[in-house]
């Protein structure tokens, strides 16, 4: 299954890197951005994830929520939002449920049979839950383009 432009989020529920559960409705009334990353501590991931965060201010502006999901344990990404002081959520797809809902799902990751991870993508909803941007990359080393994730969010109310 995969989310196109113009189509309901579908809502999921996952535990955060506090450990609390956390699902795609609680955002609602936020543009939120949902990046969907294949591992944490990795380099790419990790330059994804602090571009996010040294944007944050830009985000606040836009009242839009960043929300970084991958396959990694909860502690993992505990660990990784620590070293790297992110400052928003982090929640574990270890089931793979959301990648797979959201078409973001690496079935054999770098061509290694059974090695999952999530595939580098973002996704920007309305208020609403509504997809009004998708970007999916089968190239784990492709950073987004993030001044059209700015500029999507900003055309929103």
């Amino acid at each position: 299954m995969s989310v196109n432009v113009g189509e309901k989020a579908p809502d999921f529920r996952a535990l955060d890197s506090a450990l609390k559960e956390k699902k795609l409705s609680d955002y609602k009334g936020h543009k939120t951005v949902l990046a969907f990353f294949p591992g944490a501590f990795t380099s790419v991931c990790t330059k994804e994830m602090c571009t996010f965060r040294d944007s944050m201010a830009a985000f606040n502006d836009l009242d839009a929520k960043v929300v970084g999901i991958s396959v990694d344990q909860p502690f993992s990404l505990a660990e990784f939002a620590k070293q790297n002081k992110l400052n928003f959520d982090l929640i574990s797809d270890a089931d793979r449920t959301i990648s797979k809902k959201f078409g973001s799902l690496h079935e054999n990751f770098i061509n290694i049979t059974g090695l999952t991870a999530s595939k580098r993508s973002v996704f920007v909803l309305d208020k609403d839950g509504v997809v009004r941007y998708a970007w999916v990359s089968e190239d784990p080393g492709k950073e987004p383009d993030y001044e059209a994730v700015k500029k999507e969010l900003s055309k929103l109310n």
